[in-house]
């Protein structure tokens, strides 16, 4: 008998689209491993579910942002005894936790820009300009602004709380983005990003062609061991599993800062971990087809 495999995508976030377009390519990749495959789109209710989904050995949690990966839908999984992909309840909370995550990154000598939470409108940032203001629980850059002038403290700050109820003002450091993918215990050839605008926005991340990748990143020996060996050790702090891709920005002196760990990075056709996957000799097929293996 072959793998019974459930796709669970879409889910009521700000990253729905890019939630289905995960679960579409996954789906893909699944039945071309011979798994049988079951697509489970929902937006508002996942409980209608349950009992589909017990009938599956597995499900691939294809959900982005909010419940899929702030660990709500784990801890549900865990109590109904279904099986799922990927980090579990407390891991998945912690990473989507941006002030949470930084601190233990601190913690193990990793650096992180310096940051300030916002609880309120009124909470206005002493960082020096330029700082970014983002909300603490949201991917994708929902609701990030970078602030270069006073006048637009306040734009950015309302902004980040239509998206939020926790801010996060942080050092805007300017330098490359790099990414780095972990499967199993083990860091992957490292992504540089190249947006086409000042940021690398939702656009840039979900539209072809607005971004360059550069995989391997052209970047030292030395500083690429350093990176990976850093997110190896802060995937293990943060409690991880399976699978997840750490965010960093190099500066022009060759220091970098870690901004953040995704539990539940896209699966697309423009998306970071299979590039990085392939650089390494691993394709698409054989990325899902590990994910699946390590989680069960």
């Amino acid at each position: 008998m072959s793998l019974k495999v459930g796709i669970l995508m879409g889910g009521p976030s700000e990253e729905r689209d890019v939630s289905l377009s995960t679960g579409k390519a996954v789906a893909e990749a699944c039945k071309a491993n011979g798994f049988q495959t079951t697509e489970f789109p929902f937006h508002f209710d996942h409980r209608k579910l349950l009992d589909d989904l017990k009938k599956q050995d597995i499900i691939f949690n294809a959900l982005h942002g909010g419940i899929g990966e702030n660990g709500k839908i784990q801890t549900w999984m865990n109590k109904n005894g279904i099986r799922f992909t990927g980090s579990g309840p407390a891991s998945s909370a912690l990473c989507m936790d941006k002030e949470k995550s930084k601190t233990i990154a601190m913690k193990h000598n990793i650096s992180t820009g310096k940051w300030e939470m916002l609880k309120s409108s009124e909470d206005f940032p002493t960082l020096s300009i330029p700082f970014v203001i983002k909300p603490n629980d949201q991917g994708s850059t929902v609701g990030l602004s970078i602030v270069r002038e006073d006048s637009e403290i306040e734009l950015a700050i309302k902004e980040g709380f239509e998206h939020g109820e926790l801010l996060m003002a942080e050092d805007y450091i300017h330098g490359r983005e790099l990414t780095v993918t972990i499967l199993g215990e083990q860091a992957f050839p490292i992504v540089e990003i190249r947006p086409s605008h000042d940021l690398y926005d939702y656009e840039c991340k979900y539209t072809p062609g607005m971004s360059q990748y550069i995989c391997p990143a052209e970047i030292s020996e030395s500083i690429t061991q350093s990176i990976q060996k850093d997110t190896e050790i802060i995937f293990k702090a943060l409690g991880c599993e399976v699978y997840a891709r750490a965010d960093f920005l190099l500066d022009d002196n060759g220091n970098y800062f870690f901004l953040e760990m995704n539990t539940l990075p896209g699966m697309t056709s423009t998306s970071l971990v299979p590039k990085s996957v392939n650089a390494a000799g691993m394709n698409f097929e054989e990325l899902i087809k590990t994910i699946i293996e390590l989680s069960l």
